[in-house]
Protein backbone atom coordinates (compact mmCIF):
# COMPACT_ATOMS: atom_id res chain seq x y z
CA UNK A 1 0.00 0.00 0.00
CA UNK A 2 1.81 3.70 -0.46
CA UNK A 3 -0.05 6.57 0.63
CA UNK A 4 0.74 9.81 -0.49
CA UNK A 5 2.14 12.83 0.87
CA UNK A 6 -1.46 14.30 0.86
CA UNK A 7 -2.78 11.22 2.83
CA UNK A 8 -0.11 11.44 5.20
CA UNK A 9 -0.74 15.10 5.65
CA UNK A 10 -4.38 14.43 6.12
CA UNK A 11 -3.72 12.10 8.71
CA UNK A 12 -1.34 14.70 10.72
CA UNK A 13 -3.66 17.60 10.60
CA UNK A 14 -6.54 15.18 11.77
CA UNK A 15 -4.06 13.80 14.72
CA UNK A 16 -3.63 17.36 16.15
CA UNK A 17 -7.54 18.20 15.53
CA UNK A 18 -7.80 15.05 17.54
CA UNK A 19 -5.63 16.08 20.14
CA UNK A 20 -7.22 19.43 20.97
CA UNK A 21 -10.67 17.74 19.95
CA UNK A 22 -13.94 19.81 21.91
CA UNK A 23 -11.09 22.99 22.46
CA UNK A 24 -12.96 25.03 19.72
CA UNK A 25 -12.01 25.57 16.17
CA UNK A 26 -8.10 25.36 15.07
CA UNK A 27 -7.26 27.73 12.32
CA UNK A 28 -5.43 26.46 9.13
CA UNK A 29 -2.34 28.37 10.05
CA UNK A 30 -1.66 27.01 13.71
CA UNK A 31 -2.22 23.65 12.53
CA UNK A 32 0.17 23.63 9.28
CA UNK A 33 2.70 25.55 12.44
CA UNK A 34 2.35 22.76 14.75
CA UNK A 35 2.73 19.62 12.19
CA UNK A 36 5.25 21.39 10.00
CA UNK A 37 3.24 21.54 7.11
CA UNK A 38 2.59 23.91 4.11
CA UNK A 39 -0.24 25.97 4.66
CA UNK A 40 -2.04 26.26 1.07
CA UNK A 41 -1.98 22.63 0.66
CA UNK A 42 -3.82 22.16 4.10
CA UNK A 43 -6.12 24.14 2.75
CA UNK A 44 -6.89 22.02 -0.07
CA UNK A 45 -6.60 18.61 1.82
CA UNK A 46 -9.06 20.12 4.81
CA UNK A 47 -11.78 21.42 2.43
CA UNK A 48 -11.69 17.87 1.23
CA UNK A 49 -11.95 16.88 4.74
CA UNK A 50 -14.66 19.13 5.48
CA UNK A 51 -17.18 18.19 1.68
CA UNK A 52 -16.48 14.37 3.28
CA UNK A 53 -17.79 15.58 6.52
CA UNK A 54 -14.82 14.86 8.69
CA UNK A 55 -14.24 18.03 9.60
CA UNK A 56 -16.19 21.02 10.36
CA UNK A 57 -15.16 25.04 9.70
CA UNK A 58 -16.27 28.12 11.58
CA UNK A 59 -16.00 31.50 10.25
CA UNK A 60 -14.79 34.64 11.95
CA UNK A 61 -11.84 35.71 14.59
CA UNK A 62 -12.11 32.31 16.66
CA UNK A 63 -12.74 30.43 13.60
CA UNK A 64 -11.15 27.52 11.84
CA UNK A 65 -11.26 24.03 11.39
CA UNK A 66 -12.54 20.98 14.42
CA UNK A 67 -13.28 17.41 13.88
CA UNK A 68 -17.04 16.80 13.15
CA UNK A 69 -17.22 13.53 15.03
CA UNK A 70 -15.62 11.90 17.98
CA UNK A 71 -11.99 11.04 17.62
CA UNK A 72 -12.96 7.52 18.34
CA UNK A 73 -15.44 7.53 15.45
CA UNK A 74 -13.17 8.37 12.79
CA UNK A 75 -11.51 5.32 11.46
CA UNK A 76 -7.62 5.45 9.58
CA UNK A 77 -9.32 3.57 6.70
CA UNK A 78 -11.90 6.28 6.27
CA UNK A 79 -9.26 8.85 6.10
CA UNK A 80 -6.87 6.74 3.19
CA UNK A 81 -9.45 5.98 1.09
CA UNK A 82 -10.96 9.23 1.02
CA UNK A 83 -7.76 10.82 0.29
CA UNK A 84 -5.82 7.69 -1.65
CA UNK A 85 -8.47 5.39 -2.90
CA UNK A 86 -8.70 2.04 -2.12
CA UNK A 87 -6.65 -0.01 0.51
CA UNK A 88 -5.52 -2.78 -1.06
CA UNK A 89 -1.83 -2.63 -3.16
CA UNK A 90 -3.16 -5.65 -5.67
CA UNK A 91 -6.70 -4.35 -6.07
CA UNK A 92 -9.98 -4.15 -4.21
CA UNK A 93 -11.43 -7.21 -3.04
CA UNK A 94 -13.92 -7.40 -5.73
CA UNK A 95 -11.35 -7.80 -8.43
CA UNK A 96 -9.56 -10.47 -6.64
CA UNK A 97 -12.31 -12.38 -5.73
CA UNK A 98 -12.98 -12.45 -9.26
CA UNK A 99 -9.34 -13.71 -10.48
CA UNK A 100 -9.61 -16.48 -7.46
CA UNK A 101 -12.61 -17.67 -9.37
CA UNK A 102 -11.98 -17.93 -13.26
CA UNK A 103 -8.04 -18.48 -13.07
CA UNK A 104 -7.36 -22.13 -10.96
CA UNK A 105 -3.80 -21.59 -12.27
CA UNK A 106 -2.53 -18.65 -9.96
CA UNK A 107 -5.93 -19.47 -7.40
CA UNK A 108 -3.46 -19.34 -4.50
CA UNK A 109 -1.55 -16.63 -5.61
CA UNK A 110 -4.55 -14.26 -5.85
CA UNK A 111 -5.69 -15.56 -2.45
CA UNK A 112 -2.28 -14.50 -0.82
CA UNK A 113 -2.69 -10.81 -1.83
CA UNK A 114 -6.50 -11.21 -0.96
CA UNK A 115 -5.55 -12.15 2.23
CA UNK A 116 -2.97 -9.26 2.96
CA UNK A 117 -5.13 -6.63 1.61
CA UNK A 118 -7.78 -7.92 3.92
CA UNK A 119 -5.28 -7.84 6.98
CA UNK A 120 -4.27 -4.35 6.36
CA UNK A 121 -7.91 -3.45 5.64
CA UNK A 122 -8.99 -4.90 9.04
CA UNK A 123 -5.93 -3.20 10.66
CA UNK A 124 -7.18 0.38 9.42
CA UNK A 125 -10.68 -0.42 10.25
CA UNK A 126 -10.01 -0.78 13.58
CA UNK A 127 -8.00 2.05 14.08
CA UNK A 128 -9.38 5.03 15.19
CA UNK A 129 -7.65 8.72 15.56
CA UNK A 130 -8.11 8.15 19.43
CA UNK A 131 -6.20 4.75 19.10
CA UNK A 132 -3.66 6.85 17.57
CA UNK A 133 -3.49 9.86 19.63
CA UNK A 134 -3.81 8.39 22.99
CA UNK A 135 -7.73 9.60 23.32
CA UNK A 136 -10.17 8.26 25.63
CA UNK A 137 -11.00 4.59 25.25
CA UNK A 138 -7.64 4.17 23.14
CA UNK A 139 -5.01 1.28 24.29
CA UNK A 140 -1.78 4.43 23.85
CA UNK A 141 -2.92 6.47 26.54
CA UNK A 142 0.14 5.80 28.56
CA UNK A 143 2.21 6.65 26.11
CA UNK A 144 4.56 9.38 26.10
CA UNK A 145 4.04 12.03 23.01
CA UNK A 146 8.15 12.14 20.93
CA UNK A 147 8.58 15.57 19.86
CA UNK A 148 9.09 15.57 16.27
CA UNK A 149 13.03 15.59 15.76
CA UNK A 150 12.47 11.89 18.24
CA UNK A 151 10.26 10.81 15.47
CA UNK A 152 10.70 7.74 13.03
CA UNK A 153 9.97 8.19 9.74
CA UNK A 154 7.46 6.89 7.73
CA UNK A 155 8.15 4.34 5.20
CA UNK A 156 4.89 3.45 3.26
CA UNK A 157 4.77 -0.25 1.88
CA UNK A 158 5.49 0.38 -2.21
CA UNK A 159 4.43 -2.51 -4.70
CA UNK A 160 6.34 -2.44 -7.23
CA UNK A 161 5.30 -4.23 -10.85
CA UNK A 162 6.62 -4.64 -14.04
CA UNK A 163 9.11 -7.81 -15.71
CA UNK A 164 12.35 -8.32 -13.91
CA UNK A 165 15.64 -8.94 -15.61
CA UNK A 166 17.68 -12.38 -14.56
CA UNK A 167 20.06 -10.56 -12.87
CA UNK A 168 17.29 -8.65 -10.50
Amino acid sequence: MKISQKGLYALQALMMLARRYNQGAIRIRDIAYEEDLPEKFLELILLELKNARIVESARGAKGGYQLRRSPAEIRLSEIIRLIDGPLAPFGDADQLRSLINRDAEHRALYQVFLDVRDAAAKILEHTSLADIVGGPGSESRGRKRKKKSEEASVLPMVVHGGPRGKDA
